[in-house]
């Protein structure tokens, strides 16, 4: 239940920051919950696999390269997704750390509430 209200949570805040973000763009509610699907399955997968690649570029920039390795698990996202479109790189960085950040703060909002 916990991961079905993730996944809803992160379509919803993905949804309305494509009303924010001009550079991100995703057709429809069904569509960002299929990018939160695959969000998902992409975080299980592929991003484990780029932090190992780029833990020494991680160290030295102390911990920042994780944030590029956000994005570029967007991007990717984006491949896969037909109804989704992301104009760049720095298009994806923006909605990765605004994506993050909201879906953090509404977490512990509804983690607190139960």
């Amino acid at each position: 239940m916990n991961l079905i209200i993730r996944l809803l949570v992160t379509a919803v805040v993905a949804f309305f920051l494509t009303k924010i973000l001009s550079g991100v763009h995703i057709d429809g509610f069904a569509t960002a919950l299929i990018f939160a699907i695959v969000l998902a399955v992409l975080n299980m997968i592929v991003t484990p696999i780029l932090k190992i690649l780029g833990l020494p570029l991680t160290i030295i920039t102390l911990g920042l390269f994780s944030l590029v390795i956000n994005a570029l698990v967007i991007l990717i996202a984006d491949y896969f997704i037909d109804g989704m479109n992301i104009d760049g790189f720095w298009w994806a960085f923006l909605f990765s750390i605004a994506l993050s950040l909201i879906t953090s703060l509404l977490d512990s909002v509804i983690s607190k509430a139960d």
